[in-house]
């Protein structure tokens, strides 16, 4: 397994970042954490898997986005959501979009459909995908240190944990049966 990871993990982070991949790339950081990956290199196989990722859904955004939308009404009322937001903060949007949930597709997509100028998209989305890259990448890492940490802990307090669900899991079957014998009662004897 750990040859399978060092082989393509990195390829992994790239698609998974290009589609979506905080979830990837929090794992990449703690694989990386754990010796597995290389973490500068985690972080640019994010950093280009997002900023490809973006820029593809921006172009289509240009190119087919108003066709697009008349096609799929459902995803109007996003776009007019992220086109409000784009008047009131517009750089700010192209710098961030990507640290909130559910923003990271249809966002370069609506932007595609902007005034905003292709080389301003570029840009922008350049230095965001760099700071999201390094940001979530680190912390994945710095996670898998405190999961190691954790871990380690855990191993001198494991024979109390093992007693303690012993304990509860004990416990509980005690009162659903107690509980079962009350609710119903065994029939008297037959007479004879």
């Amino acid at each position: 397994m750990e040859e399978f990871i060092q082989n393509y993990g990195y390829l992994a982070i790239f698609i998974g970042t290009f589609f979506e991949g905080e979830t990837i790339l929090v794992v990449g950081g703690i694989l990386a954490q754990q010796g597995l990956l290389e973490l500068p290199l985690v972080a640019l196989a994010a950093f280009v898997g997002s900023f490809s990722g973006d820029q593809l859904f921006f172009q289509i955004g240009r190119i087919k986005g108003k066709a697009l939308l008349d096609k799929r009404p459902s995803w109007k009322a996003r776009a007019e959501k992220i086109n409000d937001l784009l008047e009131r903060y517009r750089d700010w949007i192209v710098l961030s979009f990507r640290f909130f949930y559910g923003l990271r597709n249809p966002t370069p997509f609506v932007i595609g459909m902007s005034s905003i100028s292709t080389i301003r998209f570029m840009t922008l989305n350049g230095i965001g995908a760099l700071v999201w890259a390094f940001t979530i990448s680190t912390l994945g890492y710095v996670f898998g240190n405190a999961m190691e940490a954790f871990m380690e802990d855990m191993k001198h307090y494991m024979i109390y944990v093992i007693i303690g669900i012993f304990t509860v899991a004990g416990i509980v079957w005690w009162y659903v049966n107690r509980k079962q014998a009350v609710v119903s009662p065994s029939t008297p004897p037959k007479e004879k």
